[in-house]
């Protein structure tokens, strides 16, 4: 059996904005596509009213009417529908291992709901070894001059010099391709402390060159996905700075946002990285976050 792209539904609009993107995503990658509901016993911040002896009915109805939504906007598309009672994170990490990807909505800093939903989302984040997209709801689109319905703005890549992966890199230079969209890569890096009182005048300088260097690195370090994908353009972009900054601000005229992290085993701490629970929460287009070694 084909390993579906999993898309987690919980009733919110944000569930489906991503039942949404992953149905266009299954449908390019020719795979099923997987409707899934977990549910506790707990509270449900969505429908509050309902009593426990109602839900596993509506835990039922919540997949299947997505179904049904999804085959009138993409007909021919195979549809599984699921529903598991257990703690959503656990439901959902499980899912993932049997997925070719898992696809979550995403409220970034939005209200009360928006932060249970955000704990979910980012406790599936830091457990899964799977790619997981977060997608947010699109906003209207009138600042894009220029742009219409179904036209490309691109693929936004985070690269860290330090510990670049192939695992990131072939996600994303395989989205693009799949998509038909440019890829522009960005490495952000900060400069060193300044020593004394006053920067001195050398710093710009210093600055420049460092630029020079990294991007001459990064872009040898490119060659060969550029050689492997020839057919996807590349931009390059390295510049002193914020890299959560830096990948929120390019994320305002992008499809996707790409970014690596790294898998602990410790128990305790984060998991995510400062760089990527920033871009989860600020970026407004998805982001595919890739866990990696």
């Amino acid at each position: 059996m084909s390993r579906a792209v999993t898309v987690g539904l919980d009733g919110s609009r944000e569930s489906m904005a991503a039942a949404a993107w992953a149905a266009d995503e299954a449908r390019l990658r020719k795979l099923p596509l997987g409707l899934l509901h977990a549910w506790d016993l707990g509270p449900d911040v969505h429908t509050p009213l309902i009593g426990p002896d109602v839900r596993p009915h509506w835990a039922e109805r919540m997949p299947r009417k997505a179904a049904e939504r999804i085959h009138t906007t993409h007909p021919g598309l195979e549809v599984r529908t699921a529903h598991r009672c257990g703690e959503p994170a656990t439901v959902l990490c499980r899912a993932a291992e049997d997925s070719e990807l898992l696809v979550l909505g995403s409220r970034g800093l939005g209200g009360l709901a928006g932060a249970v939903v955000g704990s979910v989302a980012l406790s599936v984040v830091a457990r899964t070894r799977r790619p997981v997209v977060l997608v947010p709801v699109a906003e209207p689109e009138p600042a894009r001059s220029g742009s219409g319905s179904g036209v490309s703005h691109g693929i936004v890549l985070g690269i860290d010099l330090a510990r670049p992966c192939d695992e990131v890199l072939d996600f994303a230079f395989a989205h693009a391709r799949r998509h038909g969209a440019a890829l522009r890569v960005l490495h952000s890096w900060s400069p060193p402390p300044l020593h004394g009182v006053r920067p001195t005048a050398a710093t710009p300088v210093v600055a420049s060159g460092v630029t020079a260097a990294k991007e001459a690195a990064l872009t040898e370090f490119l060659e060969p996905w550029r050689r492997k994908y020839s057919t996807i353009p590349v931009t390059v972009r390295c510049r002193a700075g914020r890299a959560a900054h830096d990948l929120v601000e390019a994320a305002r005229a992008a499809d996707l946002v790409v970014v690596g992290r790294r898998t602990r085993r410790s128990p305790v701490g984060s998991r995510i990285g400062s760089v990527v629970h920033a871009v989860l929460q600020h970026s407004p287009a998805p982001v595919a976050v890739i866990p990696h070694a």
